[in-house]
């Protein structure tokens, strides 16, 4: 969560895709993401999960197909919802 770093490390194959992958976070962090889809985003959601890829550049979890995301991602951060507008398509 923003403010508080874990400095944990995430082994990523472990799950079998987002659903998955939010389950976990949510349980861990005690918040609700809420479902994503390409067209909503996290519509409505307090906290927004999100990641580094290798170049760099902070995106949306979900935003590209799990494979390409479990091999670009190099930090994971939950951001709140009103920070993370214009990372991704649709974030309320």
């Amino acid at each position: 969560m923003d403010g508080a770093p874990y400095l944990r490390k995430t082994d990523l194959k472990v799950f079998k895709g987002y659903p998955e992958l939010l389950k976990a976070l949510e349980d861990m962090f005690k918040f609700k993401a809420g479902e994503y889809s390409e067209r909503e985003g996290y519509n409505g959601s307090e906290f927004v999960p999100t990641y580094e890829d290798k170049d760099g550049d902070w995106m949306l979890v979900g935003d590209v197909p799990w494979e390409m995301f479990t091999n670009s991602c190099k930090k994971l951060r939950i951001m709140k919802g009103s920070e993370a507008r214009g990372l991704g398509c649709c974030v309320a």
